[in-house]
């Protein structure tokens, strides 16, 4: 005799949550967690796998389990994970994939959260001392696709479909061309500071309803994103001042990655005159951080990839070579952002202006005090994506 075994239930989402509660962030962070359980209760479509490192009960720990229709399964507690290792961020990857397997969920999704810093990394470990550096970030989700791989050769096709920065500053072109070389398909990310919890845990729910429409699930997670809003005693606040969701295309990022190689090595030649309006230009586009009382912080040189390139590519008075130049760069990353918005009025920002902030940032120092002033712990231009693209032979030109 034999018995037939029911096959899983078929999920759209499989969203696996890595928080890293670490550091300062524990408290107010914990709360996307709540948001996982209510998600999970009210929409069967959508299946989390999470990893918590937190204090939030007394001794750092790490706690794992697996949400499914609102019930907490396969949980264990153990001695706290480094967050910041690679190793450790491809074994949640593998398990998360694992998971998804068994829940036949349509696509993978990972949300990092705590900390960012842009190119220069994320998930920041007080207790090791560590962050991670964007391309090990990358790796590990090549590292942990290919775990789950060995485990289950019969589902060795699936992968991470997209990523959720729920940290600060992450959507750079160095972090998305670094996903995009791993595999990933999307990244969800703000440019700028967020304030923590950060990005609601509803937008598992706009991935799941539109799986099948890259423009309707863009458009659908930003809209979650900055028509959210927490409580406090007084008002509410929205997480995020900007917000994208980046199309990681490996043909797209090939092209950012060539052009704008050919534009750094145009302005490493150019003449002084020029490399003199090429500064001026940048200096004209805020970097991010732009909120009040935020000088101490190193990410102005952070600009608007978009503002930036089509500033010099309006400079009338450049050579109409490197006009052009900036303005196939500009062409380039635009057709990357499937969906973007900033807010009007975001008072913890100090109502600054973000109307330009549409799509990733680049790391455009205009001078030696902007390139990577809190090197080398926290570096934006170790990274390969800095060197593939001359990014310090323009560096040494304008800064």
């Amino acid at each position: 005799m034999f018995q037939l075994t029911a096959s899983p239930a078929r999920r759209a989402l499989e969203f696996g949550i890595f928080r890293d509660g670490d550091n300062n962030l524990d408290e107010s962070q914990a709360l996307t967690l709540t948001q996982a359980l209510d998600v999970s209760a009210r929409n069967p479509s959508v299946a989390f796998t999470v990893e918590d490192t937190t204090s939030r009960r007394g001794e750092l720990r790490t706690q794992e389990y697996h949400l499914v229709d609102g019930a907490v399964g396969d949980a264990r507690t153990g001695a706290p994970h480094d967050m910041s290792s690679r190793e450790d961020l491809a074994r949640f990857v593998a398990r998360t994939l694992d998971n998804a397997e068994r829940d036949g969920a349509t696509q993978t999704w990972i949300e990092l959260s705590d900390h960012g810093a842009g190119d220069g990394g994320g998930l920041e470990a007080d207790s090791a001392r560590g962050i991670m550096r964007i391309d090990d970030m990358a790796g590990a989700i090549v590292d942990g696709e290919r775990l789950h791989a060995r485990a289950h050769p019969e589902d060795a096709a699936r992968k991470v479909d997209g990523l959720v920065a729920n940290q600060c500053l992450m959507a750079s072109l160095g972090f998305a061309d670094s996903l995009s070389r791993a595999g990933v398909r999307f990244l969800a990310a703000s440019p700028e500071t967020m304030i923590s919890p950060g990005v609601p845990t509803t937008v598992a729910e706009a991935i799941a309803q539109h799986v099948d429409d890259p423009d309707a699930m863009s458009t659908a997670v930003v809209r979650n994103v900055m028509e959210f809003r927490y409580a406090t005693f007084d008002q509410g606040y929205g997480p995020a001042a900007a917000f994208d969701v980046l199309d990681l295309s490996p043909a797209k990022w090939n092209a950012i990655e060539g052009d704008l190689k050919a534009f750094n090595n145009d302005i490493a030649v150019a003449s002084a005159a020029d490399r003199e309006a090429v500064r001026n230009d940048a200096a004209g586009i805020d970097g991010m951080v732009r909120f009040p009382g935020s000088k101490g912080l190193p990410w102005h040189a952070d600009r608007p990839a978009i503002a930036l390139y089509d500033a010099i590519g309006a400079d009338g008075s450049l050579p109409l070579e490197l006009q052009n130049a900036a303005r196939r760069v500009s062409a380039d990353v635009r057709a990357t952002v499937l969906a973007h918005a900033e807010s009007a009025d975001v008072r913890a920002f100090g109502d600054a202006n973000y109307s330009d902030a549409a799509g990733p940032t680049v790391h455009f120092p205009v001078s030696a005090r902007e390139l990577d002033p809190w090197a080398p712990r926290v570096s934006e231009t170790n990274n390969r994506f800095y060197r593939a693209v001359d990014g310090e032979a323009v560096a040494r030109a304008i800064a």
